[in-house]
């Protein structure tokens, strides 16, 4: 399904894609090589004292500061990239835990995957995948997690459909990325769509949407120390499936009253 709310930079979901992939494996190999991933120009990333050596975060904040894991949860990452994130929560969680992150550049699960096994970090998998229909089994999760990647699909509903059938009732929902003031870019450019700039979320359609899927205690709340550019900002989505007969129904596909 085409996202209404934001023009796309191609008609073409594939396309747009396979021009995702492309500029996040080139960004990888420059990371690399030069030892930092942040993301220019618009999201600022945040330095995390205690990151490990030799993964680099292309983040716009901090998908952990709202979050509160506790022990033995059960985590995915959407979008988890080199792995950063999905590290941070895989201590969080204890060997008791479980993450798994999800990505659909085969370079970038490479790098995660040989970072996890450097570090020891046997409860961490990452999965290839698209985050529009995750390799997951229903219900898995406790929490989902994703750091400035939802507003690279072409198709956010789908994203937030696919967390709600992985989490399990009660579970929580934290969607850190970046939003814009104003309206949509009319017309927006590849570069700018990859670079997490010209498909910023509106925050007050995220959350209207993350409602209609049937999230509770849906809210955007902007991020403590990662600033923006321009009209951009950083901001977390959060959200919780609720129990019962709404979200049975969300799951089935259907709105709730």
């Amino acid at each position: 399904m085409r996202d209404a709310a934001r023009p796309l930079p191609t008609p073409d979901a594939e396309d747009l894609r396979a021009s995702v992939r492309d500029y996040y494996t080139r960004r990888l190999d420059e990371a690399t090589r030069s030892g930092s991933g942040c993301c220019p120009p618009a999201a600022t990333n945040v330095v995390f004292e205690a990151s490990p050596t030799h993964v680099p975060s292309f983040g716009c904040g901090d998908a952990h500061a709202l979050t509160a894991l506790a022990a033995g949860e059960t985590v995915v990452d959407l979008g988890s990239g080199a792995g950063l994130d999905a590290f941070r929560a895989a201590e969080a969680v204890g060997p008791a835990g479980r993450v798994i992150g999800v990505d659909m550049t085969p370079a970038m699960i490479a790098h995660a995957r040989a970072a996890a096994e450097r570090l020891g970090l046997r409860h961490v998998t990452f999965r290839e995948g698209r985050i529009e229909a995750l390799p997951i089994e229903d219900g898995a999760a406790d929490v989902v997690i994703s750091n400035c990647v939802v507003n690279l699909s072409s198709d956010v509903e789908a994203v937030l459909r696919e967390a709600f059938r992985v989490l399990r009732p009660g579970g929580r929902l934290r969607v850190t990325d970046t939003f814009r003031r104003g309206p949509a870019v009319a017309d927006p450019a590849t570069d700018g769509w990859c670079a997490c700039v010209d498909g910023a979320h509106d925050p007050d359609a995220l959350a209207a949407l993350a409602d209609r899927v049937g999230f509770a205690e849906v809210a955007v709340v902007a991020n403590e120390g990662a600033s923006g550019c321009g009209d951009t900002f950083s901001a977390t989505l959060c959200a919780t499936r609720p129990r019962g007969a709404v979200a049975a129904a969300a799951a089935a596909g259907e709105v709730p009253a």
